[in-house]
């Protein structure tokens, strides 16, 4: 970070000994460090000091098979090193020629041949060995595509709401996450040094330069995470993020007049620590659609300026706000913007959950979204994709809700569509608690896993769709989410009922938050093996098939019966045992 960064406002600093990390940035030479030199080290499969992290800031976390590395290791031999790769997608839009390539290159170059849909509206290659991550790169670079600055402390893929009404407002909303996406990018030209031997990558006006006018050269103190959500759809979940921009229509409600700004949100906390906590975010006010990039340019710089570059617990955006004060950071965001925020102009969210299935909007094509179980492609399904995508027309969006939006596809092509998706298993009865269901990647790839969460989500949702059949409520469901430990991906801490890993086959599980996504749950069991947390399970939804109001969502039902107490404020009551 310049001196004139560090030097502005020293007040609002966290003073201490720099975690790490600032180190590790601080001797990056721009997010290059050693990665060039590690490549050609054919020993080991794996990446060595610094560069484990660095490559992180290249969109990849190094990884190996958790299910054979125990095998691996009693034979003293080396865990099966390898990378997860996460594509940079703003707002889930990609091509039928670009999903072919990425399926070609899953199928031939990674270990499970799988293609992962995230919850922030991307793709992962999972199991890329060290000789075919430069090649894959090359790969992506080819199609249009990147992974610049997916991971690492940096503003990560921008979101935009998916629903699938295809309108002027979607249009408008969707080309301002790619706005946002090219312009709170890294500037260094290290990606392309590295990756691509030089060459400029497709996503760049001008030659990048070793400055970073907006990041700094240390870069943002932990990740940073960017939404645009269209109300009432809350698809994106904003209390998850750091900087979101609420979008709000003119008198006519067809095109943007700007948008409300909802800052601090975010759900990673640490087992056992309250100074941790997931909190939802804050409506900081209105600013016209012409003041968005200087809005997200001030947000971002004094997060860069202002955030705990001390303690990574609490460098996110949310602890920021919570230690200088909400109208301390708001009134430097205006200074920062040169403009003052408005009032909010009201908005509503109602719900997540994808529309799945067909929808026309206004200029009369069709959209037809899959509902794609956790996220995970792979076999017949992947292969049924691949089909759509050799005659699809128009684009494909990928979801925060793990599923796929076959978009503008005109009628006479609906039935051949269709017809691929059924005979590919891409259609089929679910129901609703399964549709709303949610988990992270978990085992065995991700090394912060203390439980397992997508191979368990199946499994477990059986167990409540029986439950929901056998207290006569089969119709209705409520929002389920695991995820195999407390950092936040599976987004389980907006979830009315959440399980959050804490051992094999053991869980916490919190209760109580809502259908629109607007409250964190609350703790009900500790350290809970899945029996305990079945048996619970069951017991609250009887109690709520007999007990709850008509019309009453799980959520509030438990906070309404004093099941568990509301969170209303985190910092005190997440972690509150009364």
């Amino acid at each position: 970070m310049k001196k004139a960064e560090k030097e502005e406002n020293p007040e609002f600093q966290v003073k201490g000994k720099l975690a790490d990390n600032e180190r590790l940035k601080g001797d990056s030479n721009f997010l290059r460090g050693t990665i060039a030199d590690d490549l050609q080290d054919k020993l080991s499969g794996g990446f060595r000091g610094d560069n484990f992290q660095l490559i992180r800031f290249h969109g990849m976390y190094a990884q190996d098979d958790r299910d054979i590395r125990p095998d691996l290791v009693a034979r003293k031999l080396e865990p099966r090193k390898n990378v997860m790769l996460r594509c940079r997608l703003p707002g889930g839009i990609i091509k039928p020629a670009q999903w072919l390539g990425i399926d070609e290159f899953a199928t031939e170059n990674s270990d499970y041949q799988s293609i992962r849909i995230t919850n922030r509206q991307t793709f992962q290659f999972h199991g890329v060995l060290k000789e075919n991550i430069k090649p894959m790169h090359k790969w992506l670079n080819h199609l249009g595509l990147d992974s610049i600055a997916t991971a690492g402390d940096v503003n990560r893929n921008v979101l935009c709401s998916s629903n699938p009404v295809e309108s002027q407002l979607h249009r408008e909303a969707y080309e301002w996450a790619a706005k946002l996406s090219e312009h709170l990018l890294p500037r260094t030209r290290a990606y392309a040094e590295i990756w691509l031997d030089g060459e400029k990558q497709h996503s760049t006006e001008d030659d990048y330069q070793d400055e970073e006018p907006i990041l700094g050269s240390s870069y943002l103190p932990r990740k940073f995470k960017t939404t645009v959500i269209i109300p009432p759809h809350n698809d994106v979940d904003i209390h998850a993020n750091d900087m979101n921009f609420v979008a709000v229509a003119n008198k006519t409600g067809k095109a943007l007049a700007g948008f409300n700004v909802v800052l601090g949100g975010g759900l990673s906390f640490v087992h056992g620590t309250p100074s941790t906590y997931p909190t939802t975010a804050n409506d900081f006010g209105y600013i016209p659609v012409e003041k968005l990039l200087d809005c997200a340019v001030a947000v971002v710089t004094l997060q860069r300026d202002w955030g705990n570059r001390v303690d990574r617990k609490n460098a996110k955006t949310r602890y920021t706000i919570e230690r200088v004060g909400l109208e301390v950071f708001k009134a430097e965001v205006e200074s920062r913007m040169g403009h003052k925020f408005e009032p909010t102009r009201p908005y509503e969210l109602t719900e997540r959950g994808d529309r799945i299935g067909w929808i026309q909007g206004e200029e009369g094509l069709h959209h037809l979204t899959l509902f794609i179980e956790n996220g995970r492609l792979i076999g017949k399904k992947k292969k049924g994709v691949a089909e759509i995508a050799r005659v699809h027309k128009g684009d494909f969006r990928l979801t925060a809700n793990q599923n796929l939006i076959i978009a503008g596809v005109a009628k006479e092509d609906k039935s051949g569509i269709e017809k691929i998706a059924r005979n590919y298993g891409l259609i089929s009865d679910t129901t609703q608690q399964r549709q709303r269901a949610m988990a992270c990647v978990s085992m065995p790839t991700c090394p912060l896993a203390m439980a397992e969460a997508e191979r368990y989500l199946p499994e477990f949702i059986d167990h409540i769709e029986t439950m929901l059949e056998k207290h006569g409520i089969g119709d209705n469901y409520l929002i389920t989410r695991i995820a195999g430990c407390p950092n936040g991906c599976g987004r389980a801490m907006l979830a009315e009922l959440g399980l959050v890993g804490k051992a094999l086959g053991r869980y916490n599980m919190y209760i109580g938050g809502n259908r629109a996504g607007t409250r964190v749950p609350k703790q009900l069991l500790e350290n809970a093996t899945t029996a305990e947390i079945l048996e619970k399970t069951d017991e609250l939804i009887g109690r709520w098939s007999k007990e709850g109001n008509p019309y009453e969502e799980f959520g509030d039902f438990v906070i309404r019966a004093g099941i568990v107490k509301e969170v209303k404020q985190s910092a005190i009551d997440f972690w509150d045992s009364e």
